[in-house]
């Protein structure tokens, strides 16, 4: 597991640089999840690591396979310097030890949500899991394991994630493109969704 995380950190540090903070969050019965901070310009990253120490699992599988499956970090990246974004540190942590806690595997179009706001005064609540390749490429791992993707996360306002619900996450991300939505204004509001 340890070995995992170390190159999991790695590959962060190369597509990031150094992180200029950490926090670490332990809830009953997980691993340790830690929150990375990279600062580049006016963007601000948030990575996971720790989640990808265990793959997760299908909640209705009889036993859990301690070496395949997907394995996966999460990344929210945001404009700095216009909300106090660093509360996302707990709310992150929480979405990284989701597999571990509720069984949940996360895949791309799936909406995690933390039922409070992403950090103080944020309309976001939850999240849309966007696909991975982008930002940070796929960790190959050795054989057999899967290999740990980075999921970027989208923000999202109660209205989108329920008109998401209805519409699916091709027809959000569409409508996001559409409006030319800046998904990383931490005090952006809802795109219409007339």
């Amino acid at each position: 597991m340890a070995e995992i995380l170390a190159l999991v950190e790695a590959r962060l540090r190369d597509a990031f640089g150094d992180p200029d903070a950490r926090a670490a969050v332990t809830f009953l019965g997980t691993d340790r999840i830690e929150v990375l901070r990279f600062v580049e310009g006016n963007l601000v990253r948030y990575a996971t690591l720790g989640m990808s120490a265990q793959p997760m699992t299908d909640p209705t599988a009889v036993v859990a396979d301690p070496v395949r499956g997907p394995r996966a970090e999460l990344v929210l990246t945001v404009r700095g310097g216009l909300a106090p974004t660093d509360r996302v540190l707990r709310p992150l942590a929480v979405l990284g030890a989701s597999p571990q806690v509720e069984g949940l595997v996360v895949a791309p179009g799936a909406s995690l949500d933390v039922g409070e706001p992403l950090w103080e005064g944020a309309a976001f609540t939850s999240v849309l899991v966007a696909e991975p390749g982008g930002l940070v490429a796929d960790l190959e791992l050795a054989e057999p394991m899967d290999p740990v993707l980075f999921f970027p996360l989208l923000p999202m306002t109660a209205n989108e994630a329920a008109w998401k619900r209805v519409h699916g996450a091709a027809a959000l991300q569409e409508r996001w493109l559409a409006r030319g939505t800046d998904l990383r204004d931490p005090l952006r509001t809802a795109v219409a969704l007339d």
